[in-house]
């Protein structure tokens, strides 16, 4: 049985009010890093600092992520499709993981040409004083930026413009790190500059390896951690009518959550009134976990983890109604039979609506009849009072 997503799921307008809000966030985040890296990179070059210089080409790997991030969610916040029933926000994980390994390879290809320097003994001209007005006002934008595209990436739940958030950060933390260096520099100890920019180009490493390393657990069905599972197993456990759950599977998509869940209930009660424990099982986890998309449950009637579990080749309904009129002949009209399909059994139910209605057959008899079949758990009759 499957539950369909509830009403807070994103579709139509609520994905593109959710588009509209990440475009607009990244463009201007986009036009304040290309502002940013012209500016780091020129007064870098012109006032002898390999950090800042650095930093500046730092501030144009975001303009590049900010290309990756508009197009990926204009491609990942379309509607749910027949291909793709369950949406597009794969799309974004992949540009997560694009984005990260720019990253790494920016951050990779800046320490090593600066490791290069250090052991060369490059860096013999002191930093002028722009280079601190640079830094500061780099500091002060990216945090700003970083606040206000974390603010909008929270609100659409979208992991992807939320490490882009991030990303913005670490421009703020490597021109933090530029002031410090430049003042040590100016101090006399001008190797701190270079020091400076390896450190900083590691900083960009290290953060695209947490964005690529995020979406690939999250591409290859990483599930909840074991607290939350442990929580949803609880919900399920504590839910009237429901014996136990022996089986609870989940998968990230974006940031949404997906669920597989088989929930042991009683073998005697309606499928209806199966489904209706399932549903309430379902109300429970998403007042939990507000971000689970779709939960398929399973109602059993037993563990079917268990060595005894019931086979696909005991006899159908079909089956059985045919050795009954076998052994009874023709039933009557309004015959209703109960099957329980019960660790590898069958327990039958037959129900007469009058005695009338009831075969003249000695119910031990017939039991006895059906004792030769490995299948045969039991059979029990039921008639109308007259």
């Amino acid at each position: 049985m499957s539950q369909p997503p509830s009403s807070s799921v994103r579709h139509g307008t609520g994905l593109d009010a959710e588009r509209q809000a990440a475009t607009h966030v990244t463009i201007i985040g986009m036009l304040l890093d290309a502002a940013l890296g012209v500016i780091k990179v020129i007064a870098g070059a012109l006032f002898h600092s390999q950090a800042l210089l650095v930093d500046g080409i730092h501030s144009f790997t975001d303009v590049a992520s900010d290309f990756v991030v508009l197009g990926v969610m204009r491609a990942s916040r379309r509607a749910p499709d027949q291909n793709h029933p369950y949406g597009h926000q794969r799309i974004e994980t992949m540009g997560t993981m694009v984005l990260g390994s720019i990253l790494i390879a920016v951050g990779a290809a800046l320490a090593w040409d600066n490791i290069l320097r250090l052991m060369a003994g490059a860096g013999h001209q002191l930093p002028g004083w722009p280079v601190l007005v640079a830094a500061a006002a780099s500091v002060i934008g990216k945090e700003w930026i970083y606040r206000y595209t974390r603010r909008v990436g929270e609100s659409i739940r979208s992991e992807l413009i939320i490490a882009n958030a991030w990303h913005s950060r670490t421009d703020a933390f490597s021109s933090v790190i530029v002031l410090f260096s430049t003042l040590g520099a100016m101090a006399g100890f001008i190797v701190l500059d270079i020091l400076a920019a390896v450190v900083i180009a590691g900083i960009v490493i290290h953060i695209g390896w947490k964005f690529t390393w995020s979406a690939v657990k999250e591409l290859v069905d990483t599930g909840l951690s074991p607290e939350d599972t442990d929580r949803l197993k609880a919900i399920a456990r504590d839910t009237e009518g429901v014996r136990n759950v022996h089986e609870l599977r989940s998968r990230r998509m974006g940031h949404d959550i997906l669920l597989d869940v088989h929930l042991v209930v009683r073998p005697e009660i309606s499928v209806s009134e199966g489904h209706q424990i399932g549903m309430r099982v379902v109300t429970g986890m998403r007042d939990v976990l507000d971000n689970i998309l779709d939960i398929n449950f399973h109602i059993d009637a037993e563990n079917d983890e268990s060595h005894t579990q019931t086979s696909e080749q005991l006899p159908s309904r079909e089956d059985i109604h045919g050795l009954l009129v076998e052994h009874l002949g023709e039933l009557p009209p309004h015959t209703r039979m109960h099957l329980h399909y019960l660790r590898n059994k069958v327990y039958m139910e037959l129900f007469f609506d009058s005695p009338a209605d009831t075969p003249a057959f000695n119910s031990s008899d017939l039991s006895r009849q059906f004792a030769g079949y490995p299948w045969f758990g039991s059979l029990r009759v039921w008639s109308a009072n007259p």
